[in-house]
């Protein structure tokens, strides 16, 4: 069944609402359009003026998947597009017509192909679509079993302080899997990816049973890889309040640090879309800086 709608003066078709994208929670393609209509006001600023790769789950999170970074030729012509080098393109595209989600139809359209996770770069575009200086310094927290999202607070707490150091401010999130984030506002002193890579490395050294820098599997289990690589400029990473492809309709949710530093069960970091919509209503955007 397709639904007409107008969401701010753009006109768009829904389709296939009762289709059950998170089956074990019985979440459907109307819901999660319901949860990034709901919660757009403090997401759009994330992804404004960054290029949009998506990965898409047309029949729900137990169906097969993939992800999108080019926007087909269907894409409406109000949707904001730049054309960007695609350098290891799996596809040999010299260039990809990126989206970019700006505005509350571009995220409803987006909601409505069942593109699930919205991933990003951590730098921006210019109104002519070029490509600016990275803007932001990640770190991705994965934890190797039996390690969990618990074992990775502590190494946040840990990355937290260095970077305080530094003079860089961290912000945490959870990845909405089973790892989480650090952000910090960058200043373009040096390649980001080094940046990172030195300090995960330093980490690494003053705490070698508890942290590991390079991504290896054999010497991952029971410690945290810091995953410095996500600061290359072709790289993205899932953005705060995006939905991810769970069992439930998990969120990569910003948290404060008092949580970071109490949690005790990797069940205390875990945030379902209504879970995050009730935390914006109460808190804000705790990720309140883009």
């Amino acid at each position: 069944m397709k639904v007409p709608v107008k969401v701010d003066g753009r006109e768009l078709t829904l389709s296939n609402l009762d289709k059950v994208l998170y089956p074990d929670y019985g979440f459907t393609k109307a819901e999660v359009i319901d949860y990034y209509s709901r919660i757009a006001p403090v997401l759009l600023p994330h992804l404004r003026g960054r290029p949009l790769t998506v990965k898409r789950y047309p029949n729900g999170v137990t169906g097969q998947s993939f992800f999108e970074k080019n926007a087909p030729d269907h894409t409406p012509g109000w949707v904001r597009r730049v054309n960007l080098p695609a350098p290891g393109s799996t596809k040999n595209r010299e260039t990809i017509d990126f989206a970019v989600v700006e505005d509350l139809p571009t995220l409803v359209y987006y909601a409505n192909l069942a593109a699930l996770e919205l991933h990003v770069p951590q730098w921006r575009v210019d109104e002519d679509g070029r490509a600016l200086p990275p803007d932001t310094l990640v770190f991705d927290l994965d934890p190797g079993p039996p390690a969990t999202i618990v074992e990775c607070t502590r190494v946040a707490l840990l990355l937290r302080d260095v970077l305080k150091q530094e003079g860089l401010k961290a912000l945490p999130k959870t990845s909405g899997s089973k790892g989480m984030q650090l952000y910090a506002d960058w200043d373009c002193r040096e390649e980001p990816s080094a940046y990172a890579k030195r300090l995960a490395q330093l980490l690494e050294k003053e705490h070698p049973d508890q942290i590991v820098s390079v991504m290896t599997k054999k010497l991952r289990p029971g410690k945290v890889f810091i995953d410095w690589s996500q600061n290359n400029p072709a790289k993205t990473t899932v953005a705060p309040y995006s939905l991810r492809a769970k069992d439930q309709p998990t969120v990569s949710t910003p948290l404060t640090w008092k949580e970071v530093e109490s949690c005790e069960h990797p069940d205390d970091l875990v945030f379902t879309a209504p879970d995050a919509l009730a935390r914006v209503e109460k808190r804000g955007d705790l990720f309140g800086r883009a």
